[in-house]
């Protein structure tokens, strides 16, 4: 059965700003969680449909890697779908406001390992939750910096 932890925050900066902050390698690698590593897989960074990519938790010998390609991609919106100890999809929406933008980050995603599950409910789903409005955050001020910038 999927689980949904779903966000929003409202940033004071245009549409097309935020959604290279989320489409740009280099500018996610200033807000993503430092823990988390994203790599292109197969070639050059895009998120265009059918590009793939792998996010890796930098956590010594473990490393825990979720493979991602990209599913869905219209102007404001990215979606990946994962395979790895997670199943699901990340759905980041980037809608117009008038005073900026208002982005929503829907995460999706099933854990088939009932052990595994278990672990993630009893210990990381709440870190998760609190870590993706950190993330959100970081996100923000990024995009408001280089909408001034």
């Amino acid at each position: 059965m999927s689980q949904v932890l779903e966000q929003s925050i409202q940033i004071n900066a245009t549409a097309t700003v935020v959604e290279r902050c989320i489409s740009d390698l280099a500018l996610m690698h200033r807000w993503l969680n430092p823990v988390l590593r994203c790599e292109p897989v197969g070639g050059a960074w895009s998120t265009d449909v059918g590009s793939k990519s792998r996010f890796i938790i930098q956590i010594p010998l473990i490393k825990p890697t979720l493979n991602s390609v990209v599913v869905e991609r219209q102007p404001g919106l990215v979606v990946w779908e994962f395979q790895g100890f997670f199943q699901g999809r990340d759905r980041w929406e980037c809608q117009p406001t008038e005073k900026g933008t208002l982005l929503l980050n829907r995460f999706e995603y099933d854990i088939p390992n009932p052990l595994v599950s278990w672990g993630f409910n009893t210990f990381a789903a709440s870190w998760t939750k609190e870590d993706m409005q950190a993330q959100l955050r970081r996100l923000k001020r990024v995009a408001e910096e280089e909408n001034n910038s």
